[in-house]
């Protein structure tokens, strides 16, 4: 038996049900879809600038459909706070959990999440993600959805042991590969682009017939930018697997010393939240 099974197994033995794509929709409890509902009502007409993601993103632009009990809504940094007082004002329960990036609304078990940016504060939303967005409807309630390179830059670092996108992000490709704006793509990963590439060569793995449908200017640009580093590694690059996962290479930073870059990134964030807010102009 595999580790991954072991894993697996753990999960069966505490009956806890595995997650299995499929196209079937969930079955939205009523006050799931009324929470939901609630606040897709109250963003708009507060006229805040948002996105949704997740699930619905997902399902959106691959047909696969996962069983949820949120929905994710990606704004700018600038706008939660607006977002928080619009939404505490129609009655709505809130919490910020993460100031870098996350806040929840949240009812009967239920929740809504707000997100700003990744958690290692990587990648961040700014009002092009809103801008680029695909008109949609959810509930019967105007909205947008997130465009496919956004999703993909938004899961592309979420491979930790207990969560990992890698499925989300290939299919993603497979589902809109001949439409994929591969420049925006590269930009927004920007300096990571060694995560699109594992990203690429993952999805190259799993759809071997399908490789060539990704341009070959793109396949060439991201592999000679690994031959030129291999060829010329830059030794003074730091330590960066506490930007995937800090737990499993805590040890790297506690113990060996290593540099830890998701705190530099989520200082910066910081830094640069509390000079927004402290701009009378902002």
């Amino acid at each position: 038996m595999l580790a991954g099974d072991l894993g697996r197994e753990d999960l069966r033995q505490k009956g806890e049900k595995l997650p299995v794509s499929s196209s079937v929709p969930p079955d939205f409890a009523p006050q799931q879809e009324k929470l939901y509902r609630d606040v897709l009502l109250r963003m708009n007409d507060c006229q805040i600038p948002y996105v949704v993601s997740g699930a619905f993103a997902l399902y959106e632009h691959t047909g696969i459909w996962r069983d949820t009990k949120d929905i994710d809504l990606f704004l700018s940094a600038s706008e939660m706070p607006k977002a928080l007082r619009c939404l505490e004002a129609g009655g709505l329960q809130l919490e910020v959990i993460d100031p870098v990036w996350l806040a929840k609304v949240w009812r009967d078990h239920y929740f809504v999440d707000l997100i700003t940016g990744m958690s290692n504060a990587v990648i961040r939303v700014d009002r092009s993600w809103i801008e680029r967005a695909l008109p949609s409807r959810i509930f019967d309630i105007p909205t947008r959805i997130l465009n496919a390179e956004e999703l993909i830059a938004s899961k592309i670092f979420v491979t930790r042991r207990e969560r990992f996108d890698g499925a989300d992000v290939a299919h993603v490709i497979y589902a809109t590969r001949d439409l994929l704006d591969w420049e925006r793509l590269i930009s927004l990963v920007g300096e990571h682009w060694e995560m699109l590439l594992w990203s690429l060569i993952f999805f190259r793995y799993i759809y071997p017939r399908h490789a060539s449908e990704v341009p070959r200017e793109v396949w060439h640009l991201l592999v000679t930018r690994l031959e030129q580093d291999l060829a010329d590694p830059k030794l003074e690059a730091p330590f960066r697997r506490s930007l995937i996962d800090e737990n499993m290479f805590a040890i790297d930073v506690k113990e060996w010393g290593l540099e830890n870059e998701i705190e530099r990134y989520r200082s910066q964030h910081r830094r640069e939240h509390r000079h927004l807010h402290q701009d009378p102009a902002a």
